[in-house]
C-alpha cells in the first residue's frame, strides 16, 4: 500500500509542469474530432415535434417498461422484502460471496449517487422545465425493474475466484449467457465491448469528471477563481484526492464497502437535511412547486417541445442518473454474500428508488421552490451553481455544506467505480495482484489528473462509451430474461411456502 501510494505521489509531483505547458489542451485538441464523431453516433437523435429525443434513452426506456411488465411489477411487490433483505434477515454469513446485502446496496448507491444528483438535476429543470421532476420519477420507477434483471443476473453468472473474491456484471452475464446458448463467440465479444467501455468509463464519468466538479465546487466557495487561493491548484487538491481514494481502493470490494456503509447513509441523510431545510424556508411556494411538476409533465408550453420535451429530458437525466440499464451496479452487487441470485436483484430495486425518487426529487423541490419565490434567482448559473444558488438564497453559508455534500458524492462515487473499472480491467487481462495494483495506481492518477486537466473532448468520449454499452447490455437482458423470471418465480413461492426461512442470527 505504501508503494502505491508514494508512486502516485511522485507521478503527480512530476506531471504538474505537464499541466503548466498547456499539455491538456494539446490532447483536448487533438481528441476532440474523435469525441466528436462518438457523440453522434452514440448521441443520435430522432426529432419528435419540437424535441430531439436521443435513441440511447429510447432504448434504456422501451427496456425500463418491458421488464417492469415481464416481472409482473416486480418494483412494487418486491419493495418489502428488499428492506428485510437488507436489514439481513435473510443473511447467512456462510453463503459464497465477498460483502452483505447492505454493503453491496451502498456500493452501488454511492457508484450513482453523484454530482449529477446535485447538478444534473438543475439542468434538466433548466432545458425541460418543472414537468421534467415528473418523468425524472417515473423513470427512476421503471429503471427499478431494470435494475432486478441485470443484479439478479449478475450474481447467476458470477465467477467465484480460488482465493475466495468474486467477478461479476454484465461482462460476465454476457459472456457466459450466450454460450449456454450455443452463441459463445458472440458472448465473448460482448463481454469484452462492455468490459473495455466499464473500463473506459471508470476513468471518465466515473472519476475524472467527479473529482473536477468537486474541485470547482470546492473554489467557488473558497473564494472562486479570482479570489481562491485553490484557484491555480488543481495538482494539490487532487494528489491529496488520489492519495485517499488509493487508501480505500486498495483493499479491494471489503474495503470499499466498508467505506461506503458508512459514508452513504451519511451523505444521504445530511444532504436531504440542509435540502428538506432550504424547501422549508420557502414553505409557501411549496404548493406551487409541486402544481408545476404536474401541470408542466401533461401540458408543458415552450420549453424543448413542451411536454414531450419534459417528458424526454426527465427520462433522460433519470436514466442517466441512476444507470437502470447500463449495467454497472451490478458488478457491485454480484460481490454479494448468497446463495439466491434473486435476492440481490430485489435489494438493488432500492437503488434508484434511494438515487433518483428521493435524492433527485429533494433536489428538483430545492429549485423548483426557489423559482416560485424568484424566477431569477440563479442568474445565469446552471447545473451545479444554480443548485448552489437555491441554497444560498435562504442562508449565504448554505454552499458550505453543499460543497462539502459534493465531496462526499465525488468521492464515494469514485470508489465505487474504481471497482466496475477494475472488474472490466481483469475481465480483459485476468486475476492478478499484479495487475490489480497497476489498475489502482492508473486509476488514482486519473482522479487527480481530473482537477488538473479542462475536462472536455476527453470526458466525451468517455461518457459516449458508457452509454453505448448499455446497448450489448439491454440486449442480453431481454434474451436472459426468462431465466431471470423462472428465478424469480421460484424463489418467491419458496419463501411464500415457508422453505426459505429467515436466518437466525447469534
Amino acid at each position: 500500500m505504501k508503494r502505491l501510494l508514494t508512486s502516485i505521489f511522485v507521478f503527480l509531483t512530476l506531471s504538474v509542469p505537464a499541466h503548466a505547458a498547456g499539455f491538456d489542451e494539446t490532447i483536448n485538441t487533438a481528441t476532440a474530432p474523435i469525441a466528436k464523431f462518438i457523440g453522434q453516433i452514440v448521441f443520435f437523435k430522432i426529432p419528435i415535434g419540437d424535441a430531439n429525443l436521443p435513441l440511447v434513452v429510447l432504448w434504456l426506456v422501451i427496456g425500463a417498461v418491458f421488464f417492469t411488465f415481464y416481472m409482473g411489477f416486480v418494483n412494487i411487490r418486491g419493495f418489502k422484502h428488499a428492506i428485510e433483505l437488507v436489514r439481513g434477515d435473510y443473511a447467512n454469513p456462510d453463503d459464497a460471496g465477498e460483502v452483505s446485502h447492505f454493503q453491496a446496496l451502498a456500493t452501488a448507491v454511492s457508484g450513482t449517487v453523484g454530482i449529477g444528483n446535485i447538478g444534473g438535476v438543475a439542468v434538466a429543470v433548466t432545458v425541460g422545465g418543472a414537468g421534467a421532476t415528473f418523468w425524472l420519477i417515473m423513470a427512476g420507477f421503471l429503471g427499478m425493474s431494470t435494475k432486478f434483471v441485470e443484479c439478479t443476473l449478475g450474481v447467476k453468472y458470477r465467477t467465484e475466484n480460488p482465493d475466495g473474491s468474486v467477478s461479476g456484471g454484465p461482462m460476465y452475464y454476457l459472456d457466459k449467457g450466450f454460450a449456454e446458448r450455443g452463441m459463445a463467440g458472440f458472448g465473448k465479444f460482448m463481454g469484452t465491448f462492455y468490459a473495455i467501455g466499464i473500463f473506459i468509463g471508470a476513468l471518465g464519468i466515473g472519476n475524472m469528471f467527479q473529482s473536477n466538479q468537486a474541485f470547482v465546487q470546492f473554489v467557488n466557495v473558497t473564494g472562486g477563481e479570482t479570489g481562491s487561493w485553490w484557484a491555480d491548484k488543481g495538482w494539490l487538491f487532487g494528489t491529496a484526492m488520489a492519495l485517499v481514494t488509493g487508501s480505500v481502493i486498495i483493499g479491494g470490494i471489503k474495503s470499499i464497502a466498508r467505506v461506503t456503509e458508512k459514508i452513504v447513509p451519511f451523505m444521504a441523510i445530511f444532504y436531504c437535511i440542509f435540502a428538506l431545510m432550504v424547501i422549508f424556508m420557502n414553505f409557501d411556494a411549496i404548493p406551487q412547486a409541486i402544481s408545476n411538476i404536474f401541470s408542466g409533465a401533461m401540458t408543458g408550453e415552450g420549453v424543448a417541445g413542451g411536454a414531450l420535451g419534459a417528458l424526454i429530458i426527465g427520462f433522460q437525466r433519470a436514466v442517466f442518473s441512476n444507470e437502470a440499464g447500463i449495467g454497472s451496479a451490478s458488478i457491485a452487487h454480484s460481490a454479494v454474500r448468497t446463495n439466491e441470485p434473486v435476492t440481490e436483484g430485489v435489494v438493488s430495486l432500492l437503488e434508484p428508488f434511494i438515487d433518483t425518487i428521493i435524492i433527485c426529487t429533494i433536489t428538483a423541490m430545492v429549485i423548483g421552490t426557489a423559482q416560485v419565490a424568484d424566477p431569477n434567482f440563479a442568474g445565469e448559473a446552471k447545473g451545479i451553481a444554480m443548485t448552489s444558488a437555491a441554497f444560498e438564497r435562504q442562508i449565504s453559508w448554505f454552499p458550505i455544506p453543499l460543497a462539502f455534500a459534493a465531496m462526499l458524492f465525488a468521492f464515494s462515487t469514485m470508489i465505487s467505480w474504481s471497482y466496475y473499472g477494475l472488474k472490466g480491467w481483469t475481465y480483459l487481462f485476468g486475476e492478478g495482484q499484479t495487475m490489480d495494483r497497476l489498475y489502482k495506481l492508473i486509476f488514482c492518477i486519473f482522479v487527480a489528473l481530473g482537477c488538473m486537466v479542462k475536462l472536455g473532448p476527453i470526458l466525451d468520449i468517455s461518457d459516449a462509451l458508457v452509454f453505448l454499452i448499455c446497448v450489448p447490455n439491454i440486449l442480453g437482458l431481454y434474451f436472459l430474461a426468462p431465466i431471470v423470471k423462472r428465478e424469480m418465480e421460484s424463489y418467491f413461492a419458496r419463501i411464500k411456502s415457508g422453505e426459505i426461512k429467515r436466518f437466525k442470527h447469534g
